[in-house]
């Protein structure tokens, strides 16, 4: 990292002035250091043969993350095309983020005691825009609330629903038997 120069120095100090911190704590100036970097001691020689680093074996958790993998070719045909009955639908809408992410795990423990097997959610449209988006909020939130849910393990995969269900608008879950 090299350090900056005077000129360098000044325009950050004047940068630096007209921030507000975050913090109700009064901030500190920050020390600018001018002066020529420190020696740093040169790296010693590895002798002898180094060998590759070796691949990381990949668990079945991180195989098998939410949205990937899980299904063969024949689901996700049938998944795009909307050849698949949902077992349960759970709507979001209406909803707030307390009671939406009641809604789903509720929802989610149902279909699982009950064996189903194809949940579809419908979240809404994510809505475009500058931040902060006053709409869209579940929608944006619901693939997080998916992979922290104590029903993590349980599900599959996650697709987006076809047009027939919904679009962009909702999601399949597909559930493990």
């Amino acid at each position: 990292m090299r350090r900056l120069a005077a000129d360098e120095a000044e325009l950050w100090a004047r940068v630096t002035a007209t921030i507000r911190p975050l913090s109700r704590d009064k901030a500190t100036e920050p020390a600018i250091d001018t002066g020529p970097p420190p020696a740093q001691p040169l790296a010693k020689p590895v002798k002898g043969r180094v060998p590759p680093p070796r691949p990381v074996a990949a668990t079945s958790q991180a195989r098998a993350t939410l949205g990937e993998g899980g299904l063969d070719g024949h689901w996700d045909r049938r998944l795009r095309s909307g050849d698949v009955r949902p077992d349960r639908i759970l709507d979001l809408h209406g909803h707030n983020l307390d009671r939406a992410w009641t809604a789903i795990d509720e929802g989610l423990e149902r279909a699982i005691s009950q064996g189903e097997r194809v949940v579809l959610l419908i979240t809404g449209h994510a809505r475009p825009g500058e931040p902060p988006v006053q709409r869209g909020k579940i929608r944006a939130a619901v693939h997080d609330w998916l992979a922290a849910s104590r029903h993590a393990g349980r599900i599959a995969a996650v697709r987006g629903a076809s047009k027939r269900h919904g679009g962009g608008g909702s999601l399949y879950l597909i559930l493990r038997r």
